[in-house]
């Protein structure tokens, strides 16, 4: 199994370790994998994503996150992020209105 992020593309990055005594050998840093399911077309499909990957995902409404009580269902993906309208805060409506009133 590879340690590619299907999302992000990260791959293990390679260099050195360096021992107190300023020796130098090989080593490397692996993704951050982790193993989720999401649905794809209305079928479950376990993939290996990076933490970033998931990131990504939860911030571009592909995956919703599984509430704590309904464990059993997995995410789902939806095609594209549905369009969203930012309203304003309540907060800065009463601001708004304090300053009117001034």
């Amino acid at each position: 199994m590879s340690r590619i992020c299907p999302v992000t593309g990260k791959k293990p990055m390679y260099g050195n370790k360096v021992s107190h005594s300023m020796r130098h050998s090989r080593r490397r840093w692996d993704v951050n994998l982790q193993n989720t399911t999401i649905v794809v077309d209305g079928k479950k499909q376990r993939i290996r994503v990076s933490a970033a990957g998931l990131r990504t995902l939860r911030k571009n409404a592909k995956v919703k996150k599984v509430a704590p009580a309904a464990k059993a269902e997995a995410p789902v993906a939806e095609a594209e992020k549905p369009a969203e309208v930012k309203e304003e805060a309540p907060k800065a409506e009463a601001v708004k209105a304090e300053a009117e009133a001034k």
